[in-house]
């Protein structure tokens, strides 16, 4: 893993690439935690699928029914937390105090 970060690091310095410090993990600057995660945990809340292949035709069936409104809203959420994020100098924040 290691390599691969320096890896990382060497490509994006070579090709001289900003990179904007930001906290290791942050539920809310990930649209799958904040968004696409919840989504799913509230429909398939209590059902049990019986093999994989069960489960991914529910999940593609029920991804697909999302909106573009949807997706729109979601990245419009995502950029207010990169603000808050900014705004908070990477230090963790809960809510939306904005």
């Amino acid at each position: 893993m290691c390599r691969l970060i320096r890896s990382s690091s060497s490509y994006l310095a070579k090709h001289q690439t900003s990179v904007v410090p930001h906290p290791p993990y942050s539920p809310d600057l990930a649209p799958a935690e904040f968004f696409l995660f919840p989504k799913l945990e509230t429909t398939f809340k209590g059902c049990c699928f019986q093999t994989i292949g069960e489960i991914q035709e529910n999940v593609i069936r029920e991804l697909l029914t999302i909106t573009e409104s949807a997706f729109q809203e979601a990245f419009q959420q995502l950029k207010k937390n990169w603000e808050q994020c900014i705004a908070s100098r990477g230090n963790y924040f809960e809510g939306d105090s904005a």
